[in-house]
């Protein structure tokens, strides 16, 4: 598939809406060790300054404050943190067959350090790591989530590393 303009773009952040975004901010930090761009903030719903009128434009008018956090990747992938002070405060159901956001995946060589970590910070394994190539490279990968209920994936290798010898081939 070739669309006219054939380079691709480049990830600029994420976000992920959290229950406590205090508890959010400590286990981002600490266990995969992102950088606190912003320490949580509160945001107002007022017209009168950029970010209020924004989220009045993308939430509508349902809301009157939310606090929210700003961190980063090693790699310079920012991550957003928000946390409503009325929303849904349990895990979201895992449902990857349903369309919308499955999963985001960060690498580690340490897969193993990290899952550990993870589990020790109140987050779970959802499966034993896995290797791709187990005959012909170490590539690892394994899906966790933290304490939050969020879902994410752990590559040992670049994506396109994984990928490029055809992981799905044999």
């Amino acid at each position: 598939m070739k669309s006219k303009k054939n380079y691709p773009k480049s990830f600029s952040h994420i976000g992920i809406t959290v229950p406590n975004i205090t508890e959010a901010v400590k286990f981002y930090s600490e266990v995969m060790g992102w950088y606190i761009i912003m320490e949580p903030s509160l945001v107002k719903k007022v017209t009168e300054t950029a970010i209020g009128q924004m989220c009045i434009d993308v939430f509508g008018n349902d809301w009157e404050t939310f606090e929210i956090a700003h961190m980063s990747t090693s790699d310079g992938i920012g991550i957003e943190l928000f946390s409503f002070p009325n929303g849904l405060k349990e895990a979201p159901e895992f449902n990857p067959f349903n369309t919308g956001l499955f999963h985001f995946c960060v690498q580690d060589p340490d897969i193993e350090g990290l899952t550990q970590k993870i589990v020790e910070y109140g987050g779970k394994q959802r499966m034993p790591i896995r290797e791709y190539y187990p005959d012909d490279k170490p590539y690892k990968m394994v899906y966790v989530q933290d304490p939050f209920g969020i879902v994410f994936e752990i590559y040992t290798h670049s994506y396109e590393l994984t990928y490029s010898s055809g992981a799905y081939a044999k």
